[in-house]
């Protein structure tokens, strides 16, 4: 695994697959993807930022966060864990809501997997993002994610470094 961000569609064409690699160690990793404090330094593609209102990483858990534009925009997001494996992989179901966390039923749910696996000081995170149907996967890349997520992921180098 390299520094820059692949993303792939799986066979299937319900899935994209990313990949990145980061100059820390795992633990340090761990924590910029679960914990709000640091998730709100890095999650937003730049120019925007995210502002978190709701954070409880546990397994039943939920993450309730706002991409926030320049102009002050919010666009609310859920993240609801569903299993987590300490230190090394959580899995959460990841879609649009309002702001009390009342899901938009126009966009469907991403199921993400994240793995986390240690060489020497350097972490490789996997992400597997699968969407119920290939029309779902598409409308997400349309909206920008693979641009958005890589975006992101740099922020989380620059955070690391």
């Amino acid at each position: 695994m390299s520094n820059e961000t692949k993303i792939v569609k799986d066979p299937s064409g319900k899935k994209l697959i990313v990949t990145r690699s980061f100059n820390a160690p795992v633990d340090k990793v761990w924590q910029a993807w679960t914990e709000s404090s640091l998730l709100d330094k890095w999650w937003a593609p730049k120019p925007y930022r995210v502002e978190t209102k709701e954070m409880n990483f546990t397994k039943g858990g939920r993450w309730l966060y706002a991409m926030v534009s320049p102009e002050g925009e919010k666009h609310w997001c859920r993240v609801d864990f569903t299993a987590i494996d300490e230190g090394s992989s959580f899995s959460a179901d990841n879609s649009f809501c309002d702001e009390e966390g009342n899901l938009i039923p126009d966009f469907s749910v991403g199921h993400w997997t994240n793995r986390f696996e240690a060489a020497g000081n350097t972490t490789n995170v996997t992400v597997e993002l699968a969407f119920d149907t290939e029309a779902d996967l598409e409308k997400i890349v349309a909206m920008g994610f693979k641009e958005g997520f890589t975006m992101g992921l740099s922020n989380l180098d620059e955070l690391l470094g």
